[in-house]
């Protein structure tokens, strides 16, 4: 997306914003790179407009992370929060001379929960939150928020899901056109053309207030591009046709059928590729699902998501328990908002 094109307003000293963000799970089994949800695990991130001049101000710069990553992400500019913070000041034609973030991070790095998402999206919200208090001519709107915190991601089910709330149905305009079979190239390398930007778009979902979400979060951790790079480049034509069957039931469960989340939670497109790589969440995957209850790989895991109208009986909850998994049962969570 393009930045405004008006000189940049010069935010004031002395603003403060704090914005709170939920995880999210993607996929949900069936919906790759589609179907998103958010749950009720959250970072709090406050950031304050400073005069760098001023000695207590730590200079242009300073980032305080307590909580999941203290100690290993960057505290410079690197950090992603400062990274979405001023590309989306730029775009709305806002610069800030000096700026202090203190983050409180809650949501597990490398997890499959969605991390890098809420990181994008606070930063992106925070800026936003600061052009408002300080009368920019322009406004961000949800669209724009999927759009460029997507942008960073990639990919807009975890983005759209941590924007906008609920569960989330999300799509990609590719900036060209896909080639066929015969001359296959994948989505990914598509969108990397130059010659025109990809869309992302999404809408929310409610989901049914009977559905109960479980994470199983381990203590190893995993890479998305890892993960992805396990991915075929292509897959039979049966299983596609699953996978978009089960999507589309997927809306149906979340929304007004729970009974049908079994069912529909099932995919045959990335989580068998990726088995290899973590087998105690997919073992875990299929004994939940061997008792009943809709289970998946949370996005590119290794966490695991439980979806179920019923409480998850002990015995499942102890069994993991003891197989090295941290369980939590999660609200559905609304979108990032300002606290």
């Amino acid at each position: 997306m393009s930045p405004a094109s008006n000189a940049p307003l010069v935010l004031p000293v002395g603003l403060k914003v704090t914005v709170t963000v939920p995880a999210s799970s993607a996929n949900l089994g069936p919906g790759f790179d589609t179907l998103g949800l958010a749950l009720g695990l959250y970072d709090d991130v406050t950031v304050e407009t400073v005069d760098p001049a001023d000695p207590d101000s730590g200079g242009d710069l300073t980032v305080i992370v307590t909580g999941e990553g203290a100690g290993e992400v960057p505290t410079d500019d690197r950090h992603l929060v400062v990274v979405a913070l001023r590309r989306t000041l730029d775009y709305l034609g806002v610069s800030a001379t000096g700026l202090r973030l203190t983050c409180v991070n809650r949501i597990p790095h490398s997890r499959g929960l969605g991390s890098s998402a809420a990181a994008a999206v606070a930063g992106i919200a925070a800026a936003a939150a600061l052009a408002t208090d300080a009368d920019a001519p322009r406004a961000l709107s949800t669209d724009e928020m999927v759009q460029l915190a997507s942008e960073f991601e990639g990919h807009p089910d975890n983005a759209s899901a941590c924007v906008l709330g609920g569960g989330v149905v999300s799509w990609t305009v590719p900036a060209v056109p896909v080639p066929d079979v015969a001359g296959y190239r994948d989505h990914a390398a598509a969108s990397a053309a130059p010659s025109a930007p990809v869309h992302y778009g999404a809408r929310r979902m409610d989901v049914h207030p009977d559905i109960r979400a479980y994470v199983f979060v381990p203590d190893v951790q995993s890479s998305t591009s890892v993960t992805r790079g396990l991915l075929p480049r292509l897959v039979p034509h049966a299983d596609a046709a699953f996978n978009a069957s089960r999507a589309a039931l997927m809306v149906l469960a979340l929304t007004e059928h729970p009974d049908l989340l079994l069912e529909a939670s099932d995919d045959r497109l990335h989580q068998r590729y990726r088995a290899a790589s973590m087998k105690e969440s997919a073992g875990l995957v299929e004994r939940l699902r061997a008792a009943g209850v809709a289970a998946a790989v949370s996005g590119a895991g290794p966490t695991v998501l439980a979806l179920t109208p019923q409480v998850l009986p002990a015995r499942l909850s102890d069994a993991a328990t003891e197989a090295g998994f941290t369980v939590r049962e999660l609200a559905i969570a609304d979108g990032v908002s300002r606290s």
